[in-house]
Parts: C-alpha cells; structure tokens; sequence
C-alpha cells in the first residue's frame, strides 16, 4: 500500500502557531510591564496627593517671594515647551503669573506658621504698572497682620523698587543702586529711511489723537500725539513717585528733585550710588545677601540642616494653597496680549479661541458670573467685535460680567470691555484709545529702482487695487477710508451704549487718546477704580454667591503630557514684505553700527510694518494703540 505525501500546509500551520505564541507572549509582557508603570505611577501621585503631601510648615518659617522672570496675567508657557528648550540647552522665557503672587502672599498672611516674608527682585524681568500695584497691595495686606516683609536686591530698577518700597525693611548690596528714571521714552521715526527705500505707506485712520501709525509717515510726532502722551506719563509718574513717597515716609516731591539734583549728589558720595540711596533714604542699609540671611536667622529660626534660616520658597508654598472643587463659582477669562483674528494659544488673545471660552463659562451651570481681566493694547477690531459680543450673550443668559483692567485695556482692548455690567480699572491703567486705522504700504518705488515694471488687463479697476507693487489707487483708499469711517461710528455707538451716554459725547473723549484709568474714570470711560480682587467682589455679589465662592480660570485644555508634566513637576503683499525686510531687517541695522539694542527695537519696529504687509486681505482694520505701561 504506498503512503500519501505529507501536506504541505502542516509546517506552515506549525509556524504560524509558533509566531502566534511568541507573539501572544510579547504583547502580553509589553501589557505588564506598562500596567506596572502605570500602577507605579499612580501609587506615587496617591501617596503625594494624600499619603505623603507637604510637609506642615514649622512655626517662624519665612516666606522667600524670590519674584524670577516677567510678571502676567497668563503664562504662555507650557510644560512641552520646556522641556523641549531644556533638552535643547535653551533658556526658557520665565514667567510668573500675577494671581499666583496674590495667593501666595494673602495665604501665607493667614498661616499661623508664616512669621514673616523676604522680597527678592533682581530677576524680576519685566511687570505693568497696574500689576505691580496688586502686588505691592498685597504685601501691605501681608505686614498688615503683624509680618515684616523685608526687601533686598542687588540693584533696583524703578519696577522693582515700587514693590521693594512697600516693604518693612529694604536693603541694597553695597555696590548696587536704585534707578528711577522716570516714564517715557523716545520713539523712532521712518519716514526719510522708507523713502529712501522707496516705500511708500499710506496710512488712513479716524482719530486726531490715533498715533500708532506716524512712525512710518513722519519724522517726528504730530502736536496731537506730543499732547497726549506727555498728558498720560505726567499722570502716570506723578502716581509712581506719591506710591513710593507715601509707602516710604518720604517728603513729597523728593525723588523729582534727586533726580533734577542727581549730577551734584554723585559727585558729594564720590559716585558711590548705593551711599546715595541710603543718604535719600530709599533703603534702610546696606548689606550682602550672606548678611540678610545672618540677620534672618537671628530674628526667626534657625534651619541647622540648611545653614540658613528656616524658609519656605514661593513655589513650594504655592503648592500649599488651597483650591475649593466643588459649589457655585465665578468664571475669570483672562484676554492678555494683541487681539489676532482665529485661534490664539494661553497668553494671547484670539477672536475664535477667547470666544470659545467665554461660551464655555456661560454654559457651564456652576459658573454663575463672569470676570474679563483684560491686559491688552488691541487690535483686529473684527476679533474684538467677535468677543465683546459673546460677552453680550453671556449678559443676556443672565450671568453678570465684570471688566477688570489690568496695566492695559486700549482700543481693541476697550472694545472688549464694552458688554459688562460693571468696568474697573485700576488708577495707573493704560485704557481709551478708541479710534481705527489702516496701513498699506506700496513698494512701487523700489521696483522703479531695481528695473521691475508690472502690467495688466484686469476686468475692474478693483481687480489690482491692491496691489503694493503699485502706488494706492485713490478709488481704492477712499473705500478703505469710509470702512474706516464706519468701524470709528461703530465703536463710538457701541460705547456709548455702554457708557450711557451719547456718540458725539463720546467723541470728544475718544479720537484715539490714551487715559490714565483714573482719567478714564473721570471722563466716565470706567464705572470704578480698583483691583482685580475687588472684580471678584462684585460679581460675586451680583451673582449673589456666597461668602466662600469658588473662583475658575476658564482655559485652552492643555494636552495630556503637559497636565502629566505640571502634576509631577515638570501672496503678492509678500513681495513688500520682503523688500521691506531685506533691506531693513536686524542684520543690516547691525551694519551701521548700532548698538545691538538700537538695532533691535528698529528691526521690531519694520517687523510690524512687514506682518501688516504680508496679511492675505487687501486691508485690515486695526485698533491698536502701540502702548504699553511703563
């Protein structure tokens, strides 16, 4: 009887069983050993969140406010970020936001166990007017219980200082200064270096006083701009220097006249600028910081382990500050940085993306009132319509919403500001500006120069209008000019309304001049000065929420690996732009010999110019006011 042949089919059914099981048993190794990371990781966030947690402070700890990077409303810096520039041995743009400083300080006032605070500010990078008030408010609320805060630094800059001058005690290396300059500074100015280059920028605007676009068309400010400005930085000085006089216990009017005496008192200290500020009394000594932290050890707690005095630093208290999770809430949008059309990320504002928000606050039934902390100089004037209206809705729904004006809430940053029920502003608040224009540069020149001619047969005279390769058709700029025309009696209408008032009452405050929040006050562009606590107040109170509200900061969900990383710690308008940028960027500044600074805000300047240009519309409405607080 002969044998059949084997199957093929067997060896080929035996591998395929064979790779099955090895696969089988990688993936399930890989699924263990993830799940036991996993579980890894959370046994470690439990013990954190409610085994281990901080450590209860000691009694006479002091609390070290070591301020380090820019101080705003909203960090737009996220943990990916980072991460990334760390990887990279980049320096990562340090931030630190305003309402982590007033929790800080109005908790650790309460805590039993904070005996006192030491202010450091030497990396405190950059902060407004408005913000600083906050904080130098909140430090007195702080020695208003019985707590010394004492100030050292080795220099202090005029920022730094108004919160050091709030201080108990301030001290100074002996080889620092402290620097009061005064507020203003002086602008450039194009118009002979763009003729030169052959571009021309017309500039079509509403509002005697709307300045942002003069740079470009001039050499030098118009009479109307000259007023206004001095009229803003005298107000804004004169409330600095009484802030630091009273907070001091100095006569009024000393720091103007050490300054106007300055060369004669160098010269009787010998130049030596810290003996100075001792003899003005702005400091109360002179010291090191191995001598601050001997005399903090003898006034509180020795820390024998550290060799120092016993402490707890700012982030680390942060941690500590408690958070409510549950019950009726007041909602904080907070609108920081230029107004863009679309979508813009945490620290910026964005037609779409800060709509969005604010739909989320009025839809979300535990948030019973809103809070808009506004710290922004304007601009697309369609972006800020976009956002006051949402507020409007909000309003309609029946949640209050409350202005909180930060250092600045100019034009497009006063639109927004136009559906509350309440405006506050804080004194040094950079607000008003209420005007629009439009800028469109034409390169028409520098293509005569380079031998570049265009032509064509467009069926309308509109067809090319734009075009920045020839000069503005007049047909064309007297459109744009009646648009902005139409925006200005929007803007002046809707104010109105707000305001209670009429348009032409409006006007007379409004031709794009900046106030002063105290100004505004008083032209009544604002209901009330005060803080962004007392925002928080009154929503609150119009919502008729309890004494122990909730307050939610309504925000871009981060993504999962950042919420990881922070819980564990860790066109043909091109053709001008790039005439424009080639021929004026930072590297041909650089050329001339200027200094790097120089060059830099000149190249920052023209850099506007070229974004304005490079835009994919004809035009835009702008409603901006190119200021910032001092």
């Amino acid at each position: 009887m002969s044998q059949s042949p084997q199957s093929p089919q067997k060896p080929r059914s035996f591998i395929r069983r064979g790779f099955a099981f090895f696969w089988r048993s990688v993936d399930a190794t890989r699924r263990t050993v993830l799940n036991l990371i996993f579980l890894a990781i959370v046994l470690i966030l439990l013990y954190a969140i409610f085994g281990g947690g901080a450590k209860p402070l000691q009694p006479k700890t002091t609390l070290v406010l070591d301020l380090k990077g820019q101080l705003v409303e909203q960090s737009s810096v996220n943990a990916t970020e980072a991460l990334l520039a760390n990887a990279r041995g980049g320096e990562v743009h340090k931030m630190i936001q305003l309402r982590d400083v007033l929790a800080v300080l109005d908790t650790a006032a309460k805590d039993p166990n904070v005996a006192s605070a030491v202010l450091l500010t030497d990396d405190l990078q950059g902060a407004g007017q408005a913000s600083l008030r906050e904080v130098a408010a909140a430090i007195d609320r702080f020695k208003a219980t019985g707590k010394p805060v004492i100030a050292w630094g080795a220099s202090y800059d005029q920022r730094q200082y108004l919160l050091a001058a709030h201080a108990s005690e301030v001290y100074l290396h002996p080889m620092g200064m402290v620097m009061i300059e005064g507020f203003g500074r002086y602008r450039n100015y194009y118009r002979d270096a763009l003729d030169k280059l052959g571009v021309t920028v017309n500039l079509l605007r509403v509002g005697t006083y709307k300045s942002f676009g003069e740079p470009y068309i001039a050499n030098g400010p118009s009479q109307a701009a000259s007023e206004a400005d001095s009229y803003l930085n005298n107000a804004l000085w004169a409330s600095y220097t009484d802030n630091v006089e009273k907070a001091r216990k100095l006569p009024q009017g000393q720091i103007m006249k050490t300054i106007n005496d300055l060369p004669t008192q160098v010269a009787a200290v010998n130049g030596d600028l810290a003996k100075l500020s001792l003899a003005e009394k702005l400091v109360d000594g002179l010291k090191t910081k191995d001598e601050i932290r001997q005399m903090m050890i003898k006034r509180g707690a020795a820390d024998a382990d550290a060799k120092s005095f016993r402490q707890v630093a700012f982030d680390e208290y942060l941690a500590r500050v408690p958070h409510k999770l549950t019950g009726d809430a007041v909602g904080v949008i907070v609108a920081q940085g230029e107004i863009s059309d679309g979508s813009a990320g945490p620290g910026s504002i964005g037609g779409d993306s800060t709509s969005k928000l604010i739909r989320m606050a009025r839809e979300d039934n535990n948030i019973k009132a809103v809070v808009l902390r506004i710290d922004s100089p304007g601009g697309s004037a369609f972006a800020s319509e976009l956002i006051r209206r949402e507020l409007e809705l909000t309003r309609a729904a029946g949640k209050p919403v409350v202005v909180s004006m930060g250092n600045v809430a100019a034009s497009g940053g006063y639109w927004i500001s136009m559906s509350s029920d309440e405006v506050i502003a804080e004194p040094t608040t950079i607000t008003g500006s209420i005007g629009v224009f439009a800028i469109l540069p034409t390169a028409d020149k520098v293509i005569d120069k380079l031998g570049i001619h265009t032509a064509g047969q467009p069926t309308t005279w509109l067809g090319d209008a734009g075009n920045p390769l020839r000069p503005l058709d007049p047909r064309f700029g007297q459109v744009i000019q009646g648009s902005i025309n139409h925006i200005y009696a929007e803007f002046t209408t809707k104010a109105a309304q707000a305001r209670k008032t009429t348009p032409e009452k409006i006007n007379e405050v409004a031709q794009g001049r900046v106030w002063t929040g105290a100004q505004a006050k008083d032209r009544g562009l604002v209901d009330r000065l005060g803080s962004y606590g007392d925002a928080l107040k009154s929503a609150a109170a119009r919502a008729k929420l309890p004494a122990d509200y909730r307050v939610v900061y309504v925000e871009r969900d981060i993504s999962k690996f950042d919420r990881f990383v922070e819980m564990i710690g860790g066109g043909t308008a091109q053709a001008v732009a790039q005439a424009v940028s080639a021929q004026l960027k930072l590297g041909a500044a650089a050329t001339t010999g200027l200094p790097p600074s120089a060059a830099t805000g000149i190249a920052q300047d023209l850099g506007w110019l070229t974004e304005i240009t490079a835009q994919h519309k004809p035009f835009t409405a702008i409603t901006h006011c190119l200021c910032e607080s001092p």
